[in-house]
Parts: structure tokens; sequence; C-alpha cells
């Protein structure tokens, strides 16, 4: 039922994808196409290759190239759109939920801007196995339904095995969706967007006489909640322009992105993030710069008669931004502490332990394991591993002690709950590169077994060690680049 093509006419262009020499199923997320409705078997076949390539589509289907705008790096284009992708359509999962079904690298679109319109296998990999990992770490995202070589070699710095990402998500509605008709001024479409938006996601706000400002906050909340979790296990997404922040408030668009080994809020890994835009600590200030630039959009609905009343409403709603991230943020934090009261001063406790992580250059992700250790066995030796100088912690530790005696469960049972929201695996960078590398000369040994331990993060397994080590110290400081 693909409603986006059916109820937004002039928001696409109608498009196919590229004929490709030898499309081929590489993977295939057999769980996630069970649950699409679709026979794995049938996909896996050539018929299902040339379908997720884009070459051909199912009579049901509607192929389009999505139009919207964007601020990449803080710079205002008016018009990108889907340069590589298509939106295949849509389709009612055996949940009964909406699910877009979009490639990227099918190809060259009226939105190219001069590219090739294709992906290389390298890229689209690195978004499978993050997309799940995401996914298993119970975050928002657009999930990887299958990856697929082409048998075209991609030129970038050298030649690559060509590939396409079939992936899934709620929509793909974008802020940048929004400012692209906004810069045109077209009130009607834009009208049109915000109400389609509204039926799809929030349906529940259809009827309310301010639909558009509760839909502005439902927006805003998702977002907090989504770059709140980043936060809690350490995801750089490196790449927060408006035209990758959707209105659903999943994860999407995994090109530059990595997990942090040590705390530092500096963290940066994206090549041509050189002023450090999308530092891992300035993610929640983006995501509000982001909205505020969805409440410029949404003006025109909102207060068609008085501007100026409408940017006071809307500035309230967007001062909101920061105590709703605030509360997703130290909630999360108290569980990853194994703390189910909501006392204060947890926000000191947990602002002094980060502050203690960046000082040693801790192992963000193995550090909660260690602690829930420590709260286990009572012994300072449970952190040795990861601190270097665990005696620089007594006086939080001592803090800490002194609050978990508040709760009502005992140490063994919070180092338990602990455990649950603590992952002990995440896509660590030298292990993804790993495993990248080997794809290129034909071995996806490397990455079935990485992404077979993140699939179940938050349970140690024997033989499992090195998956949750960070790199070697020797290791050369980690560098993404655009690519998906």
């Amino acid at each position: 039922d693909n409603s986006y093509a059916r109820e937004l006419d002039g928001f696409y262009v109608a498009w196919q994808g590229e004929p490709v020499p030898a499309p081929q199923v590489l993977r295939l997320n057999e769980d996630l196409a069970k649950s699409l409705g679709f026979d794995p078997e049938s996909l896996s076949g050539s018929q299902g290759a040339e379908m997720l390539v884009g070459m051909t589509v199912p009579d049901t289907a509607s192929p389009l190239a999505m139009a919207y705008a964007g601020h990449q790096f803080g710079g205002f284009s008016p018009q990108l759109g889907d340069g590589r992708a298509l939106l295949i359509g849509e389709l009612i999962d055996t949940r009964g939920n909406r699910q877009d079904i979009h490639l990227k690298g099918s190809g060259m679109t009226p939105f190219s801007r001069g590219g090739d319109g294709k992906a290389a296998l390298g890229p689209v990999l690195r978004e499978y196995l993050i997309g799940e990992a995401m996914h298993a770490l119970h975050i928002p995202t657009t999930r990887a339904l299958a990856a697929l070589t082409t048998g075209e070699r991609i030129q970038r710095e050298v030649p690559l095995p060509g590939a396409v990402l079939a992936r899934a998500a709620a929509s793909h509605i974008r802020v940048g969706t929004f400012q692209f008709f906004a810069a045109r001024r077209d009130v009607p479409k834009l009208k049109q967007l915000a109400d389609y938006a509204i039926n799809r996601h929030y349906p529940h706000l259809a009827n309310e006489d301010d639909k558009y400002v509760q839909f502005f906050n439902a927006v805003r909340d998702a977002q907090a909640s989504l770059i709140a979790n980043w936060m809690l296990v350490g995801f750089v997404h490196g790449v927060m322009n408006t035209d990758n922040m959707t209105i659903s408030g999943e994860t999407i668009d995994y090109g530059p992105c990595a997990f942090m080994d040590q705390y530092d809020p500096a963290t940066v890994f994206s090549s041509i993030d050189h002023q450090g835009r999308y530092a891992f600590g300035r993610q929640p200030s983006i995501g509000a710069w982001n909205l505020a630039r969805l409440a410029e959009c949404l003006l025109p609905l909102i207060a068609p008669e008085d501007s100026e009343a409408g940017v006071e409403t809307l500035n309230a709603a967007l001062s909101d931004f920061g105590p709703e991230y605030e509360r997703c943020w130290l909630n999360g934090f108290r569980r990853k502490l194994g703390l189910s009261l909501k006392v204060e001063g947890d926000a000191d406790l947990a602002n002094a332990l980060l502050d203690q992580l960046k000082l040693q250059s801790v192992d963000y992700t193995g550090f909660f394991r260690r602690l829930a250790k420590y709260v286990n066995s009572g012994a300072q030796a449970a952190l040795h591993p990861v601190v270097d100088a665990p005696e620089k912690l007594d006086d939080w530790l001592q803090r800490y002690d002194k609050r978990l005696a508040e709760e009502a469960l005992d140490r063994a049972e919070i180092s338990e709950a602990m455990n649950k929201v603590n992952p002990i695996y995440i896509p660590r960078n030298h292990k993804v590169e790993e495993a990248l590398v080997a794809s290129h000369d034909g071995d996806m040994s490397l990455f079935d077994k990485l992404l077979d331990v993140l699939e179940t993060p938050f349970e140690e397994r024997s033989g499992c060690e090195d998956y949750a080590k960070p790199a070697p110290s020797e290791t050369p400081a980690y560098v993404t680049y655009c690519g998906t």
C-alpha cells in the first residue's frame, strides 16, 4: 500500500533502478524478511535479487526518488533528494505496521547532482552491521533487509565491488523533506506533508486543534529519546545533517558513524568533520539545532496570521527539548548504574563519573560491565582491567556505594540488572574494519561472526573475548568516510 506515492504527488520523481550485470543476494536478514511478510527463500533467488537492486519491481510497487533539502554541516542546500536511492514502496508487516522498502546504491536519479548513484560493498556492509547492532541494543533504527552485490566495480579512491543495500524503515520522511517545501514557500504542500506525517506516525494527533504544535512536540520527544540512547551506548552518528534526521525518531544513514572506545565528548571519526560539529558530546545540541529548523518550516501552519505568536509558541516548545533529553538520558544512566529509584543528586553522580572516565581515558563500554562486577563483589580489583588508577575513583565509589544502599534490591540483583542494559559487545571499530576488508577479498566469515556476536550484545559468550575489547593501543586513530 504505497501511500507516499499515492498521496504526495509532487514530492518525488517516479523512477527505477539501473540494470546491473550480476545481481546477487550476499546476505539476507531472514528474521526481518519474515516479519515483513517475505518468503526468505524466494527473496534470496535471482528474481528477489533483481527486485532488491531495483532492476525489476513487483506490480504492486511504486518506485520513486524522494525530494528533500537539508542543512549539511550548517550550510543549506535547497535541493538534495535521493541521489542514489529509491523508495520501492510500502508494505504492511506481520504486526500491522507500515514499512518502507528502500534501496541505496541503485543508480542515478534526477537528484544525483553529478554522482554515479552507486554504492560500494564496504559501506553497505557497515550499515548492515551497525543497524543490526543498534536494533539489538533496542535503539530505534532503520534495518538492513539485504546486502547485494551487483557484479560491477565502483570507482572510488580505488575500484571497489559494487553493492546495493535494501533496508526497511517506518518511513524516510526527514526534517529536510519539510525544508524542501519551506524553501519554496509552498505552504499547501507543507500542510499536505505535515498531515501525512501525522496520520502515518502520530495518528492520535490528527483531530487536535493544535495538531501541528503537538506534532512538533512528538518529533522533539522522539529525537530527545533517540539521541539520549546514542549517548548512553557511546554511538557517534557523524553526519547529523537535517536530511539525516527522521520524523519517526529512527536512526538513519550510517555513513561515517562509529562507536567510541575511550570516553571523550570531543570524539570525532568522520574525515570531513574538521571542526567537530558532530562530535559525540555535541549530538544533543545539534539535535536541538535541527529541531529549530523543523520549527521554522512549521511556522506558517501553526500561526499563519500571527508569526510573532507562532515564534513564541515554537520557541517554548523547542525549549523543552533540553529537559526532555536530560530526563531520558538520566533515566537511562540510572539503569546503567543499577539505580531504580529517582533520587536528587543522581545527575551529579553520573556526571562526576563521566569526568573521571575522561581523565583516565577509560573504555566506555567495558567500564560498566566491570562496574557490575564491582557491585557484585565489592572489590575494587574488579575495575583494574579497564581503569589504570582505580584508587582515583575512591571518592566516587564511596558516593556510589552510599547511593546503592538506598535501593531495594541487593547488590547481586543490581549487578544482574546492570548487565541487562550495559552491552558487553558493540561494533568495535577495528573489528568492523577487519570484517569489511576481508569482504572485499570474498571472505565473509569475519562479517558473519561479528554480526552473530552483535545480535546478543548483553550476553557474555565464551570464545568472544576479543569482541569485548577496544582496539589495541598501537592502532592508529580510526577515521570514517561518507560513502553509503
